[in-house]
């Protein structure tokens, strides 16, 4: 179980601080999915960061599993079962698709079980598993190639920032069911920052952030209605974001 306590993240800019994220708390139960969603530039980002160890909080504790792991390193935290997908991810000039699903899973892959985990994303496997992962690579199969080595490992907790960005309605799809049986199987811990409405709906709960404070949080049973009906002032539910 995750369990987040009063973060803070007070970052100086032009020398002056600011405020991001301002004592946000809340948890995510063992095999639970917790959506958050909320206005662009609200802080999901940056608090995805603090959960990951990209970023460092000014105060506040992240526990996993009763742990505390609020100054772990990024590689203390995916030695914890941590996993995360960049809403925009990096590239490795050299290495090949194959090799980085590798890296990943921690083990030598076969190529048949890198095709499955190409495939369930949106990717015809032949054609890709022994490309670069370089600049060749769209943004939108970057972004499914980033997500296949989430799930070539298994996790106590993945973090997936805007899975959807930049992927197709056919990608999405299958992304989607990757979702829905990684949430039916309750092995792992899930929390997707997003605006698509057949993501929210798949949540067990939803958070919403605004000016990086907690602007709702509960049930998707209770928080869902006051996204549809516009009773929580977030641009999230428009139908620009539908798919």
């Amino acid at each position: 179980m995750l369990e987040v306590k009063h973060l803070t993240f007070h970052p100086l800019e032009n020398g002056e601080e600011i405020s991001i994220i301002e004592d946000i708390s809340f948890t995510v139960e063992e095999g639970g999915m917790l959506v958050i969603t909320g206005p662009n530039g609200g802080g999901k980002s940056t608090l995805a960061k603090l959960l990951m160890g990209i970023e460092k909080p000014d105060g506040g504790e992240i526990r996993l599993d009763g742990t505390d792991i609020t100054g772990y390193t990024i590689a203390q935290r995916a030695n914890m079962g941590i996993g995360f997908a960049f809403q925009q991810p990096p590239r490795f000039k050299g290495m090949t698709v194959k090799r980085l699903l590798s890296l990943a899973a921690g083990y030598e892959m076969q190529e048949k079980e890198c095709c499955d985990y190409l495939s369930g994303v949106g990717l015809c496997a032949r054609e890709y598993i022994n490309r670069e992962v370089d600049a060749t690579l769209s943004g939108g199969e970057m972004k499914r190639l980033e997500i296949a080595t989430v799930l070539a490992k298994s996790h106590k907790l993945c973090i997936f920032d805007e899975p959807e960005a930049g992927i197709d309605l056919w990608s999405f799809s299958m992304l989607v069911k990757q979702f829905e049986q990684l949430h039916a199987d309750k092995k792992e811990s899930l929390i997707l920052i997003s605006h698509q409405e057949k993501i929210i709906q798949m949540a067990d709960r939803i958070m919403v952030v605004r000016d990086g404070k907690i602007q709702a949080l509960g049930r998707k049973d209770e928080v869902y209605p006051g996204l549809v009906g516009g009773d929580i002032g977030c641009a999230c539910m428009n139908p620009s974001h539908r798919a």
